[in-house]
């Protein structure tokens, strides 16, 4: 069975290239296709006057990163998304928006690990869908 339609959590981190080059090795045999996804947190934390353009700021560096990443995987089917939230329903969302057959996330420590777990299982234990979890 071959993963099709592949979604890559990603963070603007040297480690998020393992993450995309372990999802192009797992889609390329069947000419699939990957989704990078990166969260931005709730910036609601910030004063009003400050939460607009930090928000803009915080988009802008994503997005730049995103490009770097796609460009670096030299695989020609990758999409980009950012979305605002929380972990778990951030990965909800965007397998509304188009089903996936993967997870790809990020594991950086054990109390990483507890922080992804925490933050993604609503997601894993509602979801049907495959979760893979790379250490970094």
């Amino acid at each position: 069975m071959g993963y099709h339609n592949v979604l890559v959590t990603v963070a603007v981190a040297a480690d998020s290239h393992r993450l995309v080059e372990k999802a192009v090795s797992i889609v390329r045999p069947c000419d699939g296709k990957i989704t990078l996804v990166s969260i931005i947190a709730n910036a609601e934390i910030f004063p009003a006057p400050m939460l607009g353009d930090l928000r803009a700021l915080m988009e802008e560096e994503t997005l730049l990163f995103m490009e770097e990443l796609c460009l670096q995987a030299n695989y020609p089917n990758i999409a980009t998304r950012i979305i605002n939230g929380e972990l778990g329903d951030c990965l909800a969302y965007a397998n509304q928006k188009q089903p996936f057959d993967l997870v790809i996330c990020g594991n950086h420590s054990d109390s990483m690990m507890n922080k992804v777990a925490c933050s993604a299982a609503r997601f894993i234990n509602t979801s049907s869908i495959d979760v893979l979890i790379v250490p970094l």
